[in-house]
């Protein structure tokens, strides 16, 4: 039996995420997500031409969901951790289950936990004992360390390194090819610049950038 499921968001990261349902999909050998397709509440032209190349429909608006079934899963292809959490707390009022999508060139240890939602693209890394919350997004070959945790919404960017025993508090954003150094904690909402490296713990709601990060 097939799970119907929409992606949220017409983007190229909703995109990217349709990809991996289609992988998942081909690694099994058989039909596993029947994508109804896509909700937008401001989808741009240009990003509805590439979903109709898809072969994917684009449904409307968020509130499409609002009346589907109640299997109906949804996964959130939004990059922007504070967009997607506001996001997901709208869908939360609907009551449809999340979808989670790991992708078969993923590599996610058998004792890591994660919450409904959870993305983890193609060459993503995660090693043993790694707590991951709601719609956190692993994204192309990004690593994280033992013992890490991940709060709900964060967001780890391409080629990205978390070292081991890192705390990642709710909505933070690593940036692409950033390295966060073992055992350290970065704060609420704030983002790691691409290419920075973390080397001392990072206070909540700030952007830090540079080598080491300041």
């Amino acid at each position: 039996m097939t799970v119907p499921l929409v992606v949220v968001g017409c983007g190229g990261h909703g995109r990217e995420v349709l990809t991996i349902a289609r992988a998942m999909d081909a690694d099994a050998g058989r039909p596993r997500w029947r994508v109804l397709g896509f909700v937008d509440d401001r989808p741009s032209e240009e990003n509805l031409k590439r979903v109709q190349g898809l072969d994917v429909p684009y449904l409307g608006g968020l509130a499409w969901l609002r009346d589907a079934p109640v299997d109906t899963h949804h996964v959130i292809g939004i990059g922007d951790p504070r967009v997607r959490r506001a996001v997901g707390h709208r869908l939360d009022g609907y009551g449809l289950p999340a979808a989670s999508l790991v992708h078969p060139a993923a590599t996610i240890g058998p004792d890591t936990a994660h919450g409904p939602g959870f993305v983890a693209f193609a060459g993503a890394r995660v090693t043993t004992n790694v707590t991951i919350g709601r719609h956190v997004h692993l994204n192309q070959n990004c690593t994280v360390g033992h013992d890490s945790t991940l709060a709900d919404y964060v967001s780890v960017n391409p080629l990205a390194a978390v070292s081991g025993d890192c705390h990642l508090a709710e909505g933070v954003l690593i940036g692409t090819t950033a390295a966060v150094l073992q055992g350290l904690h970065v704060g609420r909402d704030s983002t790691v610049g691409a290419g920075a490296c973390v080397v001392r713990d990072v206070p909540p709601d700030v952007v830090v950038k540079g080598v080491p990060a300041r």
